[in-house]
């Protein structure tokens, strides 16, 4: 059976698409292009009616050898239905490299180069992996200890061999731990030069002075320096007890507590909440979760990738 538009007359247009200054095609256009994609049989490929022009403008971007069809690592990303993810490139809202691509068969590597939605960085690679751990107390952040503590490698499982953890908590602090081996965006998370906030929630003893935040948000002199708070309030106080958040973007080690031990209140327990734009929630201690693609977007975003 000869397949459409194979053998086309030269300088006719080939079935589907668009002739000079003829439009996109529409979403219930795309949908019957599909239809009578499939209706050609298990022969034709779902994307062979995608020609190098179909659906979209012109661009100079270079299709990759080999390459990914473009929808097909927005939606292995995790961006949405194959679908949708073509919407999204022929409204113009997809970024290869810096340039808006509007075909739906371009080829990319999504191994080497970037690709936005509506301006965000998207995981495409699927050798990378971004990870969230709700971090008990008495789990030390690390993959191995000499003195046979117990470490994060055993909550992770064999995912964790290919991970790295991102900054560190106290052995008796916990919450959450990202974990990814995404060198770059860990290695950015972690300096101080991009000042990535974190949120903890601190048990210390009652009551709370009104004066306390003023304290912590001007600044608080330690033996290495002044430490202050981004952000402070007292979340409840009950009896002799006080449970406040506190966030900060310093990465020295024990700052929490010793900013509040500087000011009278040892702390007696100490949650982390969130990293940047990822959240705890809901996830239970000793557990994980796989980051959703929007939070991976957010955190480029945050350190400037």
């Amino acid at each position: 059976m000869t397949r459409p538009g194979r053998n086309r007359q030269p300088g006719r247009p080939s079935p589907g698409r668009p002739s000079p200054g003829q439009h996109n095609l529409s979403a219930a256009d795309l949908a019957k292009a599909r239809a009578a994609a499939a209706s050609l049989g298990p022969g034709f490929d779902d994307d062979d009616w995608h020609d190098a022009e179909v659906a979209g403008e012109r661009d100079s971007l270079s299709d990759v050898p080999g390459g990914v069809r473009l929808q097909k690592v927005l939606a292995a990303a995790g961006v949405g239905s194959r679908r949708y993810c073509e919407e999204l490139i022929g409204a113009g809202r997809v970024e290869v490299d810096g340039e808006i691509v509007r075909r739906f068969g371009a080829r990319v590597d999504p191994q080497r180069q970037i690709i936005r939605v509506d301006g965000r960085r998207i995981p495409a690679s699927e050798d990378l992996a971004y990870v969230a751990l709700n971090k008990p107390a008495g789990v030390l952040t690390s993959m191995s200890d000499s003195r046979g503590r117990k470490t994060m490698a055993e909550l992770l499982g064999d995912v964790g061999e290919r991970l790295f953890h991102v900054g560190r908590l106290d052995y008796d602090t916990e919450g959450l731990m990202l974990l990814t081996n995404d060198g770059e965006l860990a290695h950015r998370l972690a300096h101080p030069r991009f000042g990535v906030p974190k949120t903890y929630l601190a048990e210390v003893p009652g009551p709370i002075p009104k004066d306390l935040g003023r304290q912590l948000l001007t600044g608080v002199e330690l033996t290495d320096g002044v430490a202050s708070a981004d952000k402070f309030r007292v979340v409840e106080q009950v009896g002799g007890r006080a449970l406040v958040e506190i966030t900060l973007h310093e990465g020295r080690k024990h700052i929490v507590k010793r900013m509040l031990a500087a000011t009278g209140h040892l702390v007696s327990r100490l949650v982390r909440t969130q990293v940047g734009p990822v959240s705890l929630g809901s996830l239970r201690p000793g557990a994980t979760r796989r980051l959703t693609t929007r939070e991976v977007g957010d955190l480029y975003a945050a350190v400037g990738l």
